[in-house]
């Protein structure tokens, strides 16, 4: 049986530089907010594009934020760096630029190829918070909840085919866990003759119990507990995702986390993540994914195979901004519709969003509609209005056009006014 003198010299032999996690608890306060105020985030990886889903999501968070009077963070999320793309911050910042969706706090522009962020949680970034995990993660090795595991690729791909062939839950847990009862000592001669651990959660969750989670969106959901001994500190010294966030939104004093529902089934471990740290448990809102009709069956949109999947197609294409937002308003409550033709010149900003009348399975993304909605929102614009956007789009994506706006403009005008009223 390990001392609490034993786990601590393993403690500070695997991370001997790291921080003291009370003085996090110092650094990030809790907020002074009015009551009824939701702190949310936006938190995606630089892997690629910003997804139209991806984009759902933000306006979601954000809108929530704004409402309730709260903050909005975006927070980047890249410490999967092998997946990352060059310039994949940059993309999500401008992204969200050009749908008018500004952030709080959190990563809000580049200037001078450097990254400018504001507000008091930060950095936001988080291959820069390495040492507050890795405080946490040596505060758990302290405790005995947490331990440095030495398997290797081979040895955990033969625990799963053996797990497959017995019909067992597949991963490292149990008696699959190798080194889940190593001595300090033990792991600390193994670790001085060159083997590099990563370090796992001891889980506490067990087989045969269930939590029961009432999700903002999907209900009362109900799960069997995590029992895996999930990965929380890489060999690279970066968390792993489940663990960055569960610190994350604890020290940034997020209350609401809203994202796709294919992280549905996570949280058993993430709120199991929270209660091992002793972090209060966050509210959660997972939200259905936008779907296509594809030969007759509804799949999700998908970045490989639809063009309409990346939020950049839309300003590519010419569609006002408004016109994607006021859609995706009407995926999010089907009463905006109604609304906007009751409130025709009222902003957008004004509409009051319902997560708990979401839809609970996926809504149907229809490209036809959206057309619908941005040729409505070009209607309800003057002559110098339609001329201006047209000229700003054609400088990026048309320089043809340009020379015949500008050779043309008063001809160009005249066309655009035929049967406008407020020419």
């Amino acid at each position: 049986m390990s001392t609490k003198e034993d786990l601590k010299k393993l403690a500070d032999y695997i991370f001997p530089n790291a921080k003291d996690w009370k003085e996090f608890v110092e650094k990030y306060p809790k907020r002074n907010l009015k009551e009824g105020a939701e702190v949310t985030r936006f938190a995606p990886s630089p892997t690629g594009f910003i997804h139209i889903g991806g984009l759902y999501t933000a306006i979601i968070t954000e809108k929530i934020a704004n409402e309730t009077d709260g903050v909005f963070i975006l927070r980047i999320e890249d410490t999967d760096q092998k997946r990352e793309v060059k310039d994949g911050i940059e993309g999500i910042i401008n992204s969200l630029n050009d749908f008018d969706i500004h952030p709080d706090e959190g990563a809000v522009c580049i200037k001078d190829g450097e990254i400018v962020e504001k507000g008091n949680y930060g950095t936001y970034i988080q291959s820069k918070r390495k040492d507050i995990y890795q405080a946490f993660a040596k505060k758990l090795l302290e405790e005995g909840l947490a331990y440095p595991c030495f398997m290797t690729e081979e040895e955990m791909n033969e625990v799963r085919t053996l797990q497959a062939a017995n019909k067992e839950p597949i991963g490292i847990y149990g008696r699959w866990a190798k080194y889940r009862n190593i001595e300090p000592d033990e792991a600390i001669k193994l670790m001085e003759e060159g083997l590099e651990p990563v370090i796992r959660l001891k889980s506490p969750g067990q087989m045969d119990k269930k939590i029961v989670h009432n999700d903002l969106i999907k209900g009362k959901v109900e799960f069997p507990e995590n029992i895996l001994d999930i990965v929380i500190i890489k060999k690279d010294g970066l968390p792993t995702y489940h663990f960055a966030h569960a610190i994350d939104d604890h020290f940034m004093d997020v209350t609401m986390i809203t994202r796709s529902d294919e992280w549905l089934p996570s949280v058993p471990l993430h709120l199991q993540l929270f209660d091992v740290l002793g972090f209060e448990r966050l509210k959660y809102a997972h939200i259905a994914p936008l779907l296509k009709l594809d030969n007759g069956n509804r799949r999700k949109l998908s970045k490989r195979k639809d063009p309409e999947s990346a939020a950049s197609y839309y300003k590519e294409e010419g569609i006002p901004v408004n016109a994607v937002k006021e859609y995706l308003y009407n995926i999010i409550n089907p009463s905006f519709e109604m609304w906007r033709k009751e409130n025709e010149n009222i902003p957008l900003s004004e509409f009051e969003i319902d997560i708990t009348k979401m839809n609970v399975s996926g809504a149907l993304f229809d490209m036809t509609k959206l057309l619908n909605v941005s040729k409505d929102i070009v209607a309800r614009l003057n002559k110098d209005e339609v001329y201006n956007y047209t000229l700003n789009w054609a400088k990026e994506y048309d320089l043809e056009l340009i020379n015949l706006l500008n050779d043309n403009k008063e001809y160009s005008q005249e066309i655009i006014n035929i049967e406008r009223e407020n020419g």
